[in-house]
């Protein structure tokens, strides 16, 4: 089974870093992960916090869009509840057609009650407006028309002037409920150890198979689902320099995720600024290119077919990011087609 690669980002706030360059570091970071050959560039939604400074993923993806070539690009989720249906089917035919059909479409309800109150909207109506939503949003990409009589929106043959490239639509993602992403028929990327991967990777595709067999996969039309975790990365020539800015680079991050306006869940401590728990947990990975695909040759076995890794968090520096993300894409993708213990060749 082939073994894809991602990249999850916050797009945190860097100590002291106007948001002009970081901005434009991250351009050239994302222009070196095209060139190394991830599959995908997923961008986090968050607002009035400094856990993300791009709360408006469509125009930071508009502008990777043409500094990259063949990385696919998208959210991470689109926080449904916070966009008009409309407006957002709009959005994704522009960015699809500016990027060449390479958009990705995670989409959640938000999972910080804090910033739905910022924003006037009740949390408890988060599931039922990302019901709506969504399906407006699905009908909306696909019709010449779009009509709708809901709770919270309602449409009567309003014109679709715009289609996406992709079709009937790009891809759908999820994250975190690994039976609601395999029953909505979407790819899907959560959080789970290696010890417990290999009962979600077999509970996706039990239910994935029942979606499709229902018509009601929203991903019918891939060829292949996709599954995974996501982890935080830092990778250094050595394990020691590895894992002591690592540890640095952590208590930042977590400040900046306590700052989401919600309480760690009981279920997930190492969102906590314990490095040692979240380095137990498997919520990071630093280390040696060795160390890692050590670990990745362990998560090729789970029948998980995606990883995606998170480079830029915390107070790493633009340079620390992206020399991390080059050990990855030189010493460690491709190193994963050979068996453990091969011998490294000159293209290594």
């Amino acid at each position: 089974m082939t073994l894809r690669f991602g990249i999850f980002d916050h797009m945190e706030r860097e100590p002291g870093v106007p948001l002009d360059r970081m901005l434009e570091e991250r351009l050239v970071f994302l222009e070196e992960a095209d060139r190394l050959g991830f599959y995908a560039y997923h961008l986090s939604e968050h607002h009035q916090v400094p856990l993300c400074l791009t709360p408006s993923q469509n125009v930071f993806l508009a502008a990777a869009a043409q500094r990259t070539r063949r990385i696919g690009l998208g959210g991470l989720v689109y926080l449904l509840p916070f966009y008009h249906p409309v407006r957002l089917i709009e959005e994704i035919c522009v960015v699809d057609a500016l990027s060449g059909g390479r958009l990705q479409l995670g989409v959640g309800r938000g999972i910080s009650p804090l910033e739905h109150e910022f924003w006037g909207l009740p949390p408890a109506e988060a599931q039922a407006r990302f019901d709506e939503t969504l399906a407006i949003v699905l009908r909306g990409l696909t019709q010449d028309t779009l009509s709708h009589d809901g709770r919270f929106y309602r449409f009567h043959e309003l014109p679709m002037e715009l289609t996406p490239k992709q079709r009937p639509y790009p891809p759908f993602w999820y994250a975190g409920n690994v039976e609601h992403a395999a029953r909505l028929g979407m790819h899907f990327i959560g959080s789970r150890t290696l010890r417990r991967l290999p009962e979600d990777v077999a509970t996706y595709r039990r239910l994935w198979a029942e979606a499709l067999a229902n018509g009601t996969a929203v991903n019918a039309h891939v060829a292949e689902p996709l599954i995974g975790t996501a982890r935080h990365l830092y990778l250094a020539d050595t394990d020691a320099e590895a894992e002591a800015t690592a540890r640095k680079a952590w208590q930042t991050y977590h400040l900046n995720y306590a700052k989401r306006g919600s309480p760690p869940p009981a279920a997930g401590p190492s969102f906590g600024g314990d490095y040692d728990l979240a380095k137990k947990t498997e919520s990071i990975i630093a280390g040696s290119p060795e160390t890692v695909l050590a670990y990745l040759r362990r998560y090729a076995g789970t029948g998980a077919n995606y990883f995606v890794g998170a480079f830029q968090w915390g107070d790493l520096t633009a340079a620390q990011q992206l020399r991390s993300l080059q050990l990855f894409g030189t010493e460690v993708m491709p190193r994963l087609a050979q068996p453990a213990g091969a011998t490294a060749t000159a293209a290594d």
